[in-house]
């Protein structure tokens, strides 16, 4: 396990989750990584995906590991309150996000969907969570090899990009993000920066992108403009349209083979090992 260093896709869809025969080969899920780095387990965002990593990770018994999130819009997180984990005070799971802008933490927004009337279950009910806040830019604090670096990405409400490094190899995660605000447009190729294998936001394509300005959502062209920038070995287009059929999907994919040869569309159940 020292030198195991991956990523695993538990959700790929944006918006909301998908099923039906059009997204099978994709996947329907939302949002949802799970990183392994030796001993250590980091998971990025709980969509609806989380709901079946929890079910593994409890067959596995109780641990301790960090839960990021990129943001609290409802994909991101409408999997927590289905996460066997978090009820389970054997684990021990600390939960972050950095990308409020105002005085709401993290807590305040899970206790808002885990409540009556909308949910049965309330918040305080998450024995194994801890709830900790920090600023996009700070560098997450750990007692490993792991270096988990963020980066603030455009998107409305606010959303944090991950970099994790690890002995040598790199792995970074940029979504949700609307290309345009020149700020934080000029600091990302430096935070990708020579990475082996980037999670980018290509909810839409350049053509469609004219109609969808404001959404805080990316495109596969800009995703492989920016693994150019950046000298990314693999970019992977991610945060699927839930319009989006596998079919066209796999053209998508050809298109952004040809563009920048190595680029991958995410899928559930795929493993990165950089």
């Amino acid at each position: 396990m020292a030198d195991e260093f991956s990523l695993r896709c538990w959700g790929v869809r944006g918006s909301t989750p998908t099923p039906g025969s059009s997204t099978l080969r994709y996947g329907g899920e939302t949002t949802c990584f799970e990183i392994q780095a030796g001993d250590a387990l980091v998971l990025v965002d709980c969509g609806s995906g989380a709901r079946n990593l929890g079910t593994e990770l409890c067959k596995s018994g109780p641990r301790s590991f960090d839960l990021l999130f990129t943001h609290t819009h409802l994909d991101h997180i409408c999997g927590l309150p289905f996460f066997k984990p978090a009820y389970d005070p054997r684990f021990a799971v600390t939960a972050w996000a950095g990308h409020f802008q105002d005085g709401t933490s993290l807590v305040d927004i899970v206790s808002r969907i885990m409540s009556p009337p909308i949910f049965p279950v309330a918040a305080k009910t998450l024995k194994a969570v801890e709830f900790r806040s920090f600023t996009a830019g700070d560098i997450i604090p750990r007692a490993d090899d792991l270096v988990i670096r963020t980066t603030r990405l455009n998107h409305p409400g606010g959303a944090c990009g991950y970099r994790f490094d690890y002995r040598g190899k790199s792995i970074c995660i940029i979504t949700d993000h609307e290309h345009g605000d020149p700020e934080v447009d000029a600091a990302l190729p430096e935070f990708v920066r020579g990475a082996d294998v980037m999670i980018y936001d290509a909810m839409f394509t350049d053509a469609e992108y004219q109609g969808f300005k404001g959404w805080g959502h990316s495109t596969w062209q800009k995703a492989v403009q920016l693994a150019r920038e950046g000298n990314v070995k693999t970019p992977v287009l991610f945060h699927h349209d839930p319009r989006r059929s596998d079919d066209e999907l796999d053209e998508i994919g050809l298109a952004a083979e040809n563009a920048y040869p190595g680029t991958l569309i995410a899928s559930e159940g795929m493993i990165l090992r950089p």
